[in-house]
C-alpha cells in the first residue's frame, strides 16, 4: 500500500471516529438547545424572559427553568411553535431568521450553529429528556483575571464546560457574555474583551445555569512609572499596596493631622473637635488660645470674665500657633512613628465616648428599620436605647446577631423583638435576614432562580419558611389612621405560632424551611429562629463576618470592598479578595469585636490617606489610592451646624441640647427648632436623612444637590443660627478683641485648621469694611459653612 493511500485510510479512521463521537453525543434540549435560546438573547428580561413575555411568549428569565422553557415551546399553544415533520416550518426557526416578521429582529442566518442545532433537534422529535446525557457541572473560565497594561488592549477568554460524565466541552463560541462596565470595555460574541478607555470591569461568562466572573484590568503604561515606597501600616496596607503596585499606581500622600482629626471625629462621632481639641492634638506649637478663664468656643463665658484680659492672652498663642496650608504630611525620621502613636490613642479615646455609641446606633437604627409608623414612638426608643447600649458595651456582634434573630416576646419589655415587629410577613423577614445579616440579596429568587446568583425560587421560598410561624399578638393599637394597616400603636407580643408556612409558587406546596444553601433540617430540637441565630453566626459560616466587617469598611472608607455592601455574590466580586479574608478572619478572632475591626481600618495608612490625587490615581475610585470624599450626612451636618454656631438643638420631647445624631426614629414633626421656618424634619430631609422603610443601606442618600446648596446658601435654618441673638458670636466678640484672633479662632472651630495668611487677610479686610463687627463675623461664618471644608468629609 502506497503513502497516498495510507493517508486516505486515515483520513476515513478520524471521519469514522469523529461521526461516531457526533452520534454519541446528540443534540439535547438541557444543553444544546438551551444553549442556543441563551446565545440569542431570547430569554433575556428585554425579550421572552421579561415577566409577562413578549408577543403572547414566554421563556424563564436566563433560562433559570429548563422545564417550563421547554413546555412553553413544544407544547403551549397546541405546539404551535414547533414542526418535527418539517422542522424548516417551525416558527421557532422562522421567527429567528426572520423568514416571517419577528419583533426581535434576526437572531441567526440559515447557516450558523444555531439553526442547525435547532433543526436537528426538530428532526429528532424535539423531546425534553435525552437518556443517558450528561449534565452540566461546573464552568471553567480562563483567564480568571488579567491586568493589561497598554499597549495590550485585548483578552479573549476560553470557556470549558464539565459534565457530570467527567466529559469536556470547549463552549466559548456558545457560552454568553456581559461587561458590568460598558465604559471600560466591550466583549464580542465569541469572548474578546477589548479596551475602550482605562479603568477596571468584570466579564460575566455564562454557559446555561452556571456563571463566572473574569476581572479585567486595563492599565494605562505610565511610562516612568516608580512605586512610592509607602511605607504599610498594617496588612489592610499590605493587601492594598500590592493591588496599587500591579495598576501602576501610588497612594496619595498621608493626611495631615488636622485632616484625620476631622475625619476621625466625623466617622467615629458624627461631630467636629472643638477648637481646643483640634489644637491640642496638632501639637504642642498649636496651643490653646488663652481665652477668658471657664470660656468655651460654644458656651458663653462667665460674666466675670474681662474681655480685655481674655484679648490680651490670646495674641501670643495665635502668634505662635502654626500655619497648616496643605493636606499632606510630611514627616521628618523617627516622626512616623510617634504620629502613628498619637493617631491609634486618638482613635482608642474616640471609641470610648458616649458619642461613638450614639453615631454607630444610628447606622443600625437606620438598617433596623427603626421607625415610628411600625414600631409606635416607644417602641422606636426602646428598640434605639437596646441598640445604643449594645454598642457602649461592645457587645459581641454575633451575639448582637443572634439576639435580633432569635428574639420574641413584648416589644416593649423585650427591644429587640422590634426587628419582627418591623417586617411583617415572610418573606420581609427572610429578605431582611439575609441582607443584614449575610449581605445577600434575595428579592430576584422570589419569582424566578436568581439571574446573577446562585440561588434558587426553591432556596428563596424555603428560606422563607423558617420565618413563616412568627406571629404577633396585639395587645392595643390606637393608631391615628384606622384605614392605615401598616401602623401600630401600642404593645405587641412577637411569638412562634403552632403552625406556619409559605407556599412556593413553583412547586404550589409548602416550603420546607431550610438554611441558604444547606440541606433540610429537622427542628425538632430547637425551633427554627434559635437554629438560625447559631447557624449564621457560626464561625465557620464566612457569609456573616465578611458582610459585618464590608459593612464597617463601608463607613470608614465611604466604599464597601464588594459594593453594593449587602449584595455578596460571584458575579459581584470584591475589589480585594485577600483583604476581606483577612479582615473577617481578624473579626472572628477577636470574638466579633466591632471596635476592633475599626481600629484596625483607623490605624492603616490607607484609612489616614489624603484626599488629593496624584498623577497615578486621579482617576481611581475603586482602589483606596486615595480618601473618598463625601457629604456629610443629614444628622453630621445638622449637629455641627450647631455645634460650629453655639445654638443648643431644641426637639419636642426631648432634653435640650439632644443631637440629631441621639434621636431614636425617623421622623421629626412635631419637634422644633427655634423660630426657622425649616423644620429640622424638612431639613434633614433635604440632606438624605432616609424613612427607614427599606432593610438597606442603599436608603440614605449621599447625592448633593441644588436644593442642598439653596439651603446652605440661603436657606432659613442656616440664615437663623448664624444671626441669632444667643448664638456664640456674641461672647466670642467680647472676649476676643482681636480681628485676627477671632477669625483664627473660627477657622479652627469650623475647618479644623488655622487660617492661611491669604484667607486671614481677605477675611479682615471684609469685617473691618462691614457695617459693624458682628454683621462681618457673620459673613465670615457663612463663608465658612458653605466652604467645601465643612461639607464635605475628605
Amino acid at each position: 500500500m502506497n503513502s497516498a493511500n495510507r493517508r486516505l485510510l486515515c483520513l476515513a479512521a478520524v471521519w469514522l471516529a469523529f461521526a461516531g463521537a457526533l452520534r454519541a453525543a446528540p443534540v439535547t434540549f438541557q444543553t444544546d438547545v438551551a444553549a442556543v435560546i441563551s446565545k440569542a438573547g431570547c430569554n433575556l428580561g428585554t425579550c421572552h424572559g421579561n415577566a409577562t413575555g413578549k408577543g403572547g411568549f414566554k421563556l424563564s428569565l436566563r433560562g433559570g427553568d429548563p422545564d417550563y422553557d421547554f413546555a412553553a415551546l413544544v407544547q403551549d399553544q397546541f405546539g404551535r411553535r414547533v414542526n418535527t415533520t418539517s422542522p424548516e416550518e417551525s416558527l421557532l426557526l422562522l421567527k429567528a431568521t426572520q423568514a416571517v416578521a419577528h419583533e426581535g429582529g434576526k437572531r441567526f442566518d440559515k447557516d450558523s450553529w444555531e439553526y442547525r442545532t435547532l433543526r436537528e433537534w426538530l428532526t429528532a422529535g424535539a423531546r425534553r429528556e435525552s437518556p443517558g446525557a450528561p449534565t452540566l457541572a461546573t464552568l471553567e473560565v480562563t483567564p480568571s483575571e488579567r491586568v493589561l497594561i497598554e499597549p495590550a488592549s485585548s483578552v479573549e477568554v476560553k470557556v470549558t464546560a464539565k459534565f457530570s460524565d467527567g466529559s469536556t466541552r470547549d463552549v466559548t463560541k456558545i457560552a454568553c457574555y456581559e461587561v458590568v462596565s460598558v465604559a471600560v470595555a466591550e466583549v464580542s460574541t465569541h469572548g474578546r474583551v477589548t479596551r475602550k478607555e482605562s479603568g477596571e470591569t468584570t466579564l460575566l461568562v455564562r454557559f446555561l445555569h452556571l456563571q463566572e466572573p473574569v476581572r479585567l484590568a486595563f492599565v494605562p503604561a505610565r511610562p516612568g512609572y516608580k512605586w512610592a515606597n509607602a511605607q504599610p501600616h498594617n496588612f489592610i496596607d499590605r493587601e492594598i499596596y500590592a493591588k496599587l503596585q500591579t495598576l501602576r499606581m501610588n497612594p496619595s500622600a498621608l493626611a495631615s493631622d488636622e485632616v484625620f482629626l476631622r475625619r476621625a471625629y466625623l466617622d467615629l462621632l458624627g461631630i467636629l473637635p472643638t477648637a481646643e481639641e483640634a489644637r491640642k492634638f496638632v501639637g504642642s506649637s498649636a496651643s490653646p488660645l488663652s481665652l477668658a478663664p471657664g470660656f468655651s468656643p460654644v458656651n458663653p463665658a462667665p460674666k466675670n470674665t474681662s474681655a480685655a484680659e481674655a484679648a490680651s492672652r490670646t495674641s501670643e498663642a495665635v502668634k505662635t500657633a502654626p500655619r497648616f496650608g496643605t493636606t499632606s504630611t510630611g514627616l521628618k525620621p523617627g516622626a512616623n512613628e510617634r504620629m502613628l502613636t498619637k493617631r491609634a490613642a486618638l482613635s482608642d479615646e474616640l471609641l470610648e465616648r458616649p458619642e461613638f455609641a450614639d453615631f454607630w446606633a444610628l447606622k443600625w437604627a437606620d438598617l433596623l428599620r427603626v421607625e415610628e409608623k411600625a414600631l409606635d414612638s416607644k417602641g422606636v426608643q426602646d428598640f434605639h436605647r437596646w441598640l445604643r447600649a449594645s454598642i457602649a458595651g461592645n457587645k459581641p456582634m454575633d451575639q448582637f446577631a443572634r439576639e435580633l434573630i432569635a428574639s420574641r416576646g413584648s416589644t416593649y419589655a423585650n427591644p429587640e423583638a422590634n426587628f419582627y415587629r418591623a417586617n411583617r410577613t415572610p418573606v420581609i423577614r427572610a429578605e431582611a435576614a439575609a441582607q443584614v445579616f449575610l449581605g445577600t440579596r434575595l428579592q430576584c429568587a422570589q419569582c424566578h432562580n436568581h439571574p446573577f446568583d446562585r440561588w434558587t425560587q426553591d432556596d428563596y421560598y424555603d428560606w422563607a419558611a423558617l420565618f413563616a410561624r412568627v406571629d404577633y399578638k396585639i395587645l392595643k393599637n390606637a393608631r391615628r389612621d384606622t384605614n392605615d394597616k401598616h401602623e401600630f400603636v401600642g404593645e405587641q407580643i412577637v411569638y412562634l405560632a403552632r403552625k406556619g408556612s409559605v407556599t412556593n409558587p413553583r412547586t404550589e406546596k409548602s416550603a420546607e424551611p431550610r438554611f441558604l444553601g444547606a440541606a433540610k433540617m429537622d427542628f425538632d430540637k430547637q425551633d427554627e429562629l434559635e437554629a438560625l441565630a447559631v447557624w449564621v453566626t457560626r464561625p465557620d459560616n464566612p457569609l456573616f463576618a465578611r458582610a459585618q466587617v464590608n459593612r464597617i469598611w463601608f463607613h470608614l472608607m465611604g466604599r464597601g470592598i464588594v459594593d453594593p455592601i449587602d449584595d455578596f455574590r460571584a458575579t459581584n466580586p470584591a475589589s480585594h479578595p485577600a483583604l476581606l479574608a483577612a479582615l473577617s478572619g481578624e473579626f472572628v478572632q477577636s470574638g466579633f469585636s466591632l471596635k476592633h475591626v475599626i481600629r484596625l481600618v483607623m490605624n492603616s495608612r490607607s484609612y489616614q490617606t489624603a484626599s488629593e490625587p496624584n498623577e497615578t490615581n486621579r482617576d481611581d475610585e475603586l482602589n483606596y489610592a486615595r480618601a473618598s470624599v463625601r457629604r456629610l450626612t443629614a444628622e453630621q451636618l445638622f449637629d455641627t451646624l450647631h455645634q460650629v454656631t453655639g445654638v443648643t438643638p431644641e426637639f419636642r420631647n426631648f432634653p435640650a441640647g439632644t443631637r440629631a445624631a441621639e434621636l431614636p426614629g425617623a421622623r421629626l414633626e412635631g419637634r422644633r427648632g427655634r423660630r426657622t421656618q425649616l423644620s429640622p424634619d424638612a431639613f434633614m430631609a433635604i440632606f438624605g436623612k432616609p424613612p427607614r422603610i427599606t432593610t438597606c443601606d442603599c436608603e440614605r442618600s449621599a447625592e448633593t444637590t441644588m436644593g442642598q446648596a439653596f439651603q446652605m446658601i440661603s436657606g432659613p435654618a442656616v440664615n437663623e443660627l448664624l444671626t441669632q441673638s444667643d448664638n456664640r458670636l456674641g461672647p466670642l466678640l467680647e472676649a476676643v478683641k482681636s480681628n485676627r484672633d477671632l477669625v483664627t479662632e473660627l477657622y479652627w472651630s469650623v475647618l479644623t485648621r488655622a487660617p492661611s495668611e491669604t484667607e486671614l487677610t481677605k477675611t479682615l479686610a471684609h469685617i473691618e469694611q462691614a457695617k459693624d463687627r458682628r454683621s462681618g463675623t457673620e459673613d465670615v461664618l457663612w463663608g465658612l459653612v458653605n466652604a467645601k471644608e465643612f461639607v464635605l468629609r475628605r
